[in-house]
């Protein structure tokens, strides 16, 4: 499967079907981000619903903390 990450193009395997194992692959803290799948901005609740497919585009923002 090949997805446009963060304006990266990625190749996977079949095995990542939704948006939690995908950040689990790329060992993405989840609490500490927010993704969007084709311009859509996903809820954490969203991670395990929504379901990935050849082509699709996310942004993948990491929160950093400081002072």
């Amino acid at each position: 499967m090949k997805l446009t990450i963060n304006g990266q193009s990625l190749t996977f395997s079949n095995r990542i079907t939704h948006v939690d194992q995908l950040l689990h692959e790329l060992d993405v803290k989840v609490k500490t981000v927010v993704v969007e799948l084709n311009r859509r901005i996903l809820t954490r609740e969203d991670h395990n619903e929504a379901v990935l497919k050849d082509g699709d585009c996310l942004e993948i923002v990491h929160f950093v903390g400081g002072g």
